[in-house]
């Protein structure tokens, strides 16, 4: 699949590290922190058009747990109808630590998915399955 792409401000192109990866690396080409929200917001320089149909999902990299971070909105979502530039906001975890993405890093995975239009059918009943409505720790963890 190819999706056009807007670079600017030094933007990186997003790619693959290794083969087999789902995600697409998104480097950060700005930082601007936010002192009254206390969001760090990182640039990449990018904008994308999404294929009708398909989106976009911002997910942290693995990286992540070696930083003093969290994605604020945890999963990112880009429409098809976006063409915005793409930025990746993130939250101090304590804010006597100073372990934070610079500009440069890779700081988040683009993943591009089908994205099915689905219609809701009100109904009185759903079909049974072995798991039936068991939710939160029903396989025992």
């Amino acid at each position: 699949m190819k999706i056009k792409v807007k670079v600017e401000n030094g933007g990186v192109i997003p790619s693959y590290s290794k083969e087999g990866d789902a995600g697409l690396d998104l480097t950060a080409v700005n930082l601007v922190f936010d002192a009254e929200s206390g969001f760090y917001e990182y640039d990449t320089g990018l904008s994308v058009e999404i294929p009708v149909g398909y989106v976009g999902l911002l997910y942290p990299r693995s990286s992540l747990s070696k930083m003093n971070l969290l994605l604020a909105n945890h999963v990112g979502v880009i429409d098809s109808n976006y063409r915005g530039n793409i930025k990746v906001r993130f939250k101090k975890i304590n804010i006597h630590v100073e372990k934070i993405y610079k500009v440069g890093d890779r700081v988040a995975q683009l993943i591009i998915s089908a994205c099915p239009k689905v219609e809701f059918d009100k109904v009185d009943s759903l079909d049974d399955t072995a798991r039936g409505s068991d939710g939160f720790g029903s396989t025992g963890n």
